[in-house]
């Protein structure tokens, strides 16, 4: 179904338009499948993403900022999705003793436990999501959303 009978326009949007306004639809439609996988597990995809990240520290500490830098989706309220993580024992925070402003950021076991499994979950959803494309498709699209982006920086 084409995006103006989606939102119900018997306009035909310019095609830019129309570019941006199926983009937005998209995100959401993605977003909205996303949180129902997530639900289940009380945790939302920016804490996930979260915990991603600081499995990808392999053991060292991140501080807040390259949590932030590093994140799918940029967002101010980075403390709160730790404090979160750390409130269900997802996440440990320590502050430096030499250096009271420096904080350490780690995953825990059971943030580790928690990734394991979600991580087969999301790769079943992202495969579901994306089955009706060839890999010729998927590496079209990817270097299409990479030129847009790159083309607007």
């Amino acid at each position: 179904m084409n995006i103006e009978k989606i939102i119900k326009t018997e306009i035909e949007l310019p095609l830019p338009k129309k570019v941006v306004v199926n983009l937005l639809y998209t995100e959401n439609w993605i977003m909205d499948k996303i949180n129902i996988e997530l639900k289940p597990y009380d945790i939302s995809l920016q804490q996930f993403n979260v915990l991603r990240i600081l499995k990808g520290q392999k053991e060292k500490p991140a501080n807040l900022s390259t949590i932030q830098e590093r994140m799918v989706t940029k967002m101010s309220n980075t403390t709160r999705l730790v404090d979160k993580l750390i409130n269900k024992g997802y996440v440990k925070r320590v502050i430096c003793e030499s250096n009271r402003r420096k904080v350490e950021i780690t995953i825990t076991k059971q943030g580790k436990k928690l990734l394991g499994n979600i991580n087969p979950v999301m790769d079943k959803f992202e495969n579901k999501v994306t089955s009706s494309f060839s890999t010729e498709d998927l590496i079209q699209l990817n270097e299409l959303l990479n030129k847009l982006r790159n083309s607007n920086s």
